[in-house]
């Protein structure tokens, strides 16, 4: 089994990876500490201490802060809050609900159609990274899209306690 380094995770998650280095590990088999590997990458990434428990996206982790909170943070650091809770609530949010507003992003007739959809942008209150997009009927509620069972991913998954 070969193993992939953190240099080349790296370059995964920038995406910088050739293809053939992409595509060779993709084929193989996945190392048993690969998480901890791609947890390492990113946790030197950060300007903060707080410990990543799981990455939620591009930009977003569940960490676990020194008084044993766990919350939902971005990039640079700020809280969006307890990772049970919806952090979509917390966010800056743009909606792109008429066609001039979707027809910025789509060239005309190619988006979706304003009375049937409308698109949702969630932004980083902190640094205005754009963390997710939502489509959804009008009036739809805010999707909370995942909430993970921590320990039972550290317990049964990675076989050490959280």
């Amino acid at each position: 089994m070969t193993q992939v380094s953190e240099e080349i995770i790296g370059r995964m998650i920038d995406g910088t990876s050739s293809w053939e280095e992409l595509s060779g590990v993709m084929r193989g088999d996945k190392e048993p500490d690969r998480f901890r590997k791609y947890v390492a990458v990113l946790q030197a990434r950060v300007p903060w201490a707080e410990r990543i428990l799981l990455p939620l996206a591009a930009h977003l982790y569940i960490v676990q802060k020194r008084d044993g909170a766990r919350v939902v943070k971005c990039d640079c650091g700020h809280e969006f809050g307890d990772y049970r809770q919806n952090w979509k609530l917390e966010a800056l949010i743009r909606v792109r609900d008429s066609a001039a507003t979707i027809d910025e992003l789509y060239p005309h007739f190619m988006g979706c159609n304003p009375e049937w959809m409308e698109l949702r942008e969630y932004f980083c209150p902190g640094c205005t990274t754009q963390l997710e997009v939502e489509a959804v009927p009008p009036g739809y509620p805010i999707v909370f899209s995942f909430l993970p069972d921590l320990e039972a991913f550290y317990r049964d998954w990675l076989n050490e306690p959280l």
